[in-house]
């Protein structure tokens, strides 16, 4: 008897007709239970923006001033972007993600057709590149970033829709299309091949990501590195009279000391750059090879960075996009449901695909590709879209409990 008193006593009264706990439990779980902020990635990507502006300065003043009058042209430029960037993210990140799902298919297409906008008179041709879209006040904007953000937000809608079906052929053909479609259109209208495969690898690793079995993946790309060597042996040897610029890539890069005048000039500066940076450089600022690479606040800024901070560096900024993915894989792991998994899984693939290529670039493990380095590269569009992706992240991560 007493100790049925006593386990009333304890057990919390709830009154008939009511289905909700208001037990002290209750009250503490629910108090727990607060909306999650991601601050870590928000800090890895002002320390990312940070580092990136330093670099830029010492990588981009000398031809700054050779060009523009100005050593700090580019710096004020692209503080100006990563301002508007800021403020985008911090609107984005407020958005209820899932509102993308109404809106993914009208984006998709709309980024097919701001890259035809190329081939006509607002188009806008750069260094040979015909890859831009004409903005007022001298501004320009590169349709292929709009189709990057385009098919992360619409691949993971066509994956929702067809839930267990994506384990069939059928399936995967359908996604691999909707995705081929916008690569295509980003090689054919703006003629821009590495964001190609930037946006097929996209939707081809988000389709890893829901897939059941690992093991076709791995023997196809297997399979894949096999063709891709044996193709790369046999067009080194009959490539040599080719006069498709793409192709002629090839043979720079598998001997650049032989095609110094048709590009191999870049590549063999960057890696003298890096070469002579040691382990911890010669310096912040005190570069030589930046006065001799083309462009170098574009793709090739690492060698700057190897240059004047040495291998030390180059691991600081490699630790630092490393903790960057970290985190978004941890949001993609613990998002609220599926869609806000997949986006942030695509744009953990968008960066790490970039990093890779670039640094790849870079160190001449591939031909060049023109892709840039995030964060740290100088482009105005490219960072906007990029602080946009964080944006996306950052909202799904609000939603996590």
């Amino acid at each position: 008897m007493e100790k049925s008193q006593e386990a009333t006593r304890v057990r919390p009264k709830v009154k008939p007709g009511r289905t909700k706990d208001t037990s002290p439990e209750a009250s503490l779980r629910k108090k727990r239970m607060v909306r999650f902020f991601d601050y870590n990635l928000l800090t890895i990507l002002i320390s990312l923006i940070c580092f990136g502006l330093v670099m830029l300065y010492s990588s981009s003043a000398y031809g700054a001033l050779l060009r523009h009058g100005d050593s700090m042209h580019y710096f004020k430029r692209q503080l100006f972007f990563y301002a508007v960037g800021f403020v985008g993210m911090y609107v984005i990140a407020k958005i209820d993600y899932h509102i993308y799902i109404r809106w993914a298919r009208q984006i998709y297409f709309l980024s097919i057709f701001a890259m035809a906008l190329v081939k006509t008179p607002l188009g806008k041709e750069v260094n040979g590149a015909r890859r831009w879209i004409r903005l007022p006040f001298d501004q320009q904007l590169q349709p292929a970033e709009i189709a990057k953000i385009a098919i992360i937000l619409f691949i993971p809608v066509l994956i929702c829709n067809l839930g267990k079906d994506i384990k069939s052929f059928k399936g995967i053909r359908q996604i691999l299309a909707w995705g081929g479609v916008s690569a295509g259109c980003v090689l054919v209208l703006t003629e821009n091949l590495s964001t190609a495969v930037i946006v097929m690898g996209i939707t081809c690793i988000m389709i890893f990501v829901v897939h059941p079995k690992t093991k076709p993946f791995v023997a196809l790309v297997a399979a894949g590195e096999v063709l891709l060597l044996a193709a790369v042996k046999v067009m080194s040897m009959t490539l040599k009279t080719s006069s498709n610029f793409r192709l002629r890539r090839i043979l720079v890069w598998l001997n650049p000391e032989e095609h110094t005048a048709e590009g191999g000039f870049q590549v063999l500066q960057g890696l003298y750059a890096v070469g002579s940076g040691g382990f911890f450089g010669k310096g912040l600022g005190n570069s030589a090879q930046k006065m001799i690479i083309p462009e170098v606040q574009n793709d090739m800024i690492l060698s700057i960075v190897c240059e004047e901070l040495g291998v030390f560096g180059a691991i600081i900024v490699l630790v630092l996009f490393g903790m960057l993915l970290y985190r978004l894989m941890f949001i993609a792991q613990n998002a609220p449901d599926m869609y806000g998994s997949l986006i942030v899984t695509g744009i953990f693939a968008h960066m790490a695909l970039q990093v890779v290529l670039n640094v790849a670039v870079v160190i001449n493990l591939i031909p060049t590709t023109g892709i840039t380095l995030p964060f740290i590269s100088y482009g105005g569009t490219a960072s906007v879209f990029i602080m946009a992706e964080m944006g996306i992240a950052l909202g799904v991560s609000g939603k996590i409990k």
